[in-house]
């Protein structure tokens, strides 16, 4: 089964908890504190497999959780990282945070990773909170949680000429007739249910990847049909081949068919208009096909796709192929200098990088349930009570002179907290105390 389209989650690992430790050995009078860093979290990493076509196996596996670190241990002994976990893609995978939409990445080429769950670091040891004031601390800090998010993963597979057409204009049989793959054939509408994919193979070593998408009808773009989940592929190719069946017995206008197709790329994504197109007339082998080829050349030199290449082609005797592959080799070619030059500016202009100040994002916000609980939220404040140790008295005394510096205790007295409410910053509850 082809699947193109899969939300999983991942969750980095934790990283270890820092120990609360002092050394107590025979001639060391003063031996302080000796506890040691936890180690940091695993990563989730997704990397680009070539070998690997379709999204299907993650439709029984789409949790993915790395370890987390060890904690330290005494004698300034530092925890173990954890290994980061690899999670196999399909090269040409899309990556996107589920629940914003946002776009994380783009793996296009093999073995290409990509971190979507970074591990948290470790929490430090009682060994790194000694001062002249405080020469054995009993401080250590709770390893920092690891990310975790939902991902959509979106595969565009990695052509380089797109095959688009009406149904049973004859896009299965061309690519069976030019490479070696063996779609689906048969004389019915939707018989390509799923992406075909094949290489093409020149005699002057001008190879390139050929794929035949599921035919679009009227309103494609809109989800008629299958096109619309299929269209997405077409943006990753370089130079599209617009197949048009000359058959007369057909029951359709060429022409109409032609521009209802251009319609329906213009509609999911207008740069696809702009991508190099040859039209390629098909079933020229038809009686009555010449005649039609002939109406059909005339209104399109009367359009304003008058300047694309016409190369009609028979998948049957095989007239055509082999001049229309020449020229798509042709045209490949020059699209993907002028992609390789637009790349080398792109990457002179990305060389200079402008900084736009710190973030005006509120450090956390201050609001009350109907229960009266003073629910305190924000990134570094709910972290920040997550990687305290609540076992240890000195650990709880920092915490409240780390709320204090952030402004928390004044901002919960213009709340209207009194003694005794109940704050809760993620999952730490407490009584405000004045």
């Amino acid at each position: 089964m082809f699947v193109d389209t899969v939300t999983i989650n991942v969750k980095a690992g934790k990283g270890g908890d820092g120990a609360v430790a002092f050394r107590h050995e025979k001639f060391v009078p003063f031996g302080g504190p000796a506890g040691g860093d936890g180690g940091r979290g695993g990563d989730v990493i997704l990397i680009a497999d070539e070998g690997s076509r379709t999204l299907m196996d993650f439709r029984y596996q789409n949790h993915f959780k790395a370890k987390p670190g060890q904690n330290g241990m005494i004698k300034a002994m530092y925890g173990r990282g954890s290994d980061p976990v690899y999670v196999k893609v399909p090269a040409g995978t899309v990556v996107y945070d589920a629940d914003t939409g946002e776009e994380l990445g783009d793996l296009t080429h093999d073995k290409q990773t990509l971190i979507v769950a970074k591990g948290g670091r470790g929490g430090r040891g009682n060994i790194h909170f000694k001062s002249a004031k405080n020469t054995a601390p009993e401080i250590a800090e709770n390893g920092e949680p690891g990310q975790e998010l939902r991902i959509r993963l979106e595969l565009r597979l990695l052509a380089d000429v797109g095959l688009v057409g009406y149904p049973s204009v004859g896009k299965s049989t061309f690519l069976s007739v030019v490479t070696k793959a063996k779609p689906k054939i048969a004389a019915y509408q939707f018989t390509t249910l799923t992406p075909n994919l094949g290489m093409v193979r020149l005699e002057d070593g001008n190879d390139f990847v050929l794929a035949d998408l599921p035919g679009l009808i009227a309103g494609a773009a809109d989800g008629v049909g299958l096109g619309f989940q299929f269209l997405r592929h077409v943006e990753r190719t370089r130079v599209i081949l617009h197949l048009v069946d000359m058959d007369p017995d057909n029951g359709r206008e060429p022409f109409d068919d032609f521009q209802q197709i251009l319609h329906e790329l213009g509609t999911y994504d207008e740069k696809l208009l702009h991508r190099p197109q040859i039209v390629v007339p098909t079933k020229i082998e038809i009686p009555g096909a010449a005649e039609r080829l002939a109406d059909f050349k005339k209104a399109l030199a009367d359009s304003a796709w008058a300047d694309l290449p016409v190369m009609p082609v028979s998948n049957v005797t095989h007239a055509g192929v082999q001049p229309l592959l020449h020229k798509t080799a042709e045209l490949l070619q020059a699209v993907v200098a002028a992609d390789a030059e637009k790349e080398a500016e792109r990457a002179a202009e990305t060389k200079t990088k402008t900084y736009t100040g710190p973030s005006q994002k509120p450090a956390f916000t201050v609001t009350r349930d109907e229960d009266g609980v003073f629910i305190v939220t924000g990134e570094r404040i709910e972290k920040l009570a997550k990687m305290t140790n609540l076992n240890h008295q000195d650990s709880l005394v920092r915490f409240d002179r780390q709320l204090h510096g952030m402004g928390v205790n004044d901002a919960l007295r213009e709340a209207g907290a009194r003694d005794g409410d109940t704050v809760m910053i993620g999952d730490l509850t407490f009584d405000f105390v004045e």
